[in-house]
């Protein structure tokens, strides 16, 4: 059970440093979902927003953070 206290206790101050990297991207005015590769198709009454470039952009920098932290730890 500690364990899975421990994962947990983890997990939220992941997604809670999440937000706070959002908030101040928004305050910056970063460019996240207007890349090159985010896809917008609007229509009468249908907006379909794809963020390909952020999604692959985010998942580099979320791999070599990873990456880092794994080789540190060994």
């Amino acid at each position: 059970m500690q364990q899975i206290g421990k994962m947990l206790i983890a997990a939220g101050l992941v997604i809670a440093l999440a937000g706070v990297v959002l908030l101040l991207a928004g305050r910056f005015n970063l460019p996240f979902g207007n890349l090159p590769g985010d896809i917008t198709y609007q229509k009468k009454n249908l907006t379909v927003f794809a963020p390909f470039g952020t999604m692959l952009l985010i998942s580099v920098i979320i791999t070599l953070i990873l990456n880092i932290l794994s080789r540190w730890k060994h």
